[in-house]
């Protein structure tokens, strides 16, 4: 049986928010500013509001730039920055067979210089999922406010490697830095995740 590390199991975020930011950079370099108006992403983006919704009893991860919070009993932090995380969260091991483990996790890009607006990173995020990704489906494309900044949700589908994976990933820019937050889970998992993975992304908070 193939063995995957941990770090191995953070499907997506990095590839592809990797390729993201390279792409920007050559569409900045280029003076290429495409701005497509796709409805979907603006459905319910005016007066749409989130508000956090976290237990008393979870625990706080609290950084100079950000705080996040999540529950201990379920999930294993690892703060220690390999593969471009600023954290990985990882659902507990069930069995020794369990060689995929469903996380949440923080990628933080800078920006500066490159002129990137929400609109300019979400729209290149949006045809790296159709272009990059296997099988790659756009599912939702939503913005909203939370704590008087702007952020937008993607929710999508797509192969990688034997796993068939559903991502759900919140983007916002502030100070000229991307943070980028992603629910990475099975297909078949993911409605077992989707509460407790949101409650954990709501948590989180730019200083």
């Amino acid at each position: 049986m193939v063995q995957y590390s941990n770090f191995d199991r953070v499907m997506g975020a990095r590839d592809h928010f990797k390729n993201v930011a390279s792409a920007k950079s050559l569409i900045n370099r280029e003076k290429i500013f495409c701005f497509a108006v796709i409805a979907i992403m603006f459905i319910g983006a005016c007066g749409q509001t989130r508000q956090k919704n976290v237990q008393n009893d979870w625990k706080t991860l609290e950084q100079s730039n950000y705080v996040v919070q999540y529950p201990d009993d379920g999930f294993e932090l690892n703060t220690s920055g390999q593969m471009g995380t600023s954290f990985i969260l990882f659902s507990k091991q069930t069995t020794p067979n369990d060689i995929f483990r469903e996380n949440v996790n923080l990628l933080i890009q800078d920006l500066k210089g490159l002129n990137i607006s929400l609109d300019d990173f979400v729209n290149v995020s949006e045809n790296q999922i159709k272009t990059l990704i296997t099988d790659g489906k756009l599912i939702e494309s939503k913005r909203f406010i939370k704590d008087n900044s702007e952020f937008h949700e993607l929710i999508y589908t797509g192969k990688q490697g034997i796993f068939n994976l559903k991502w759900k990933q919140h983007f916002t820019i502030k100070s000229e830095k991307a943070y980028v937050l992603t629910l990475t889970t099975r297909i078949e998992q993911f409605d077992s995740y989707i509460t407790v993975g949101t409650e954990i992304m709501d948590s989180f908070k730019i200083k």
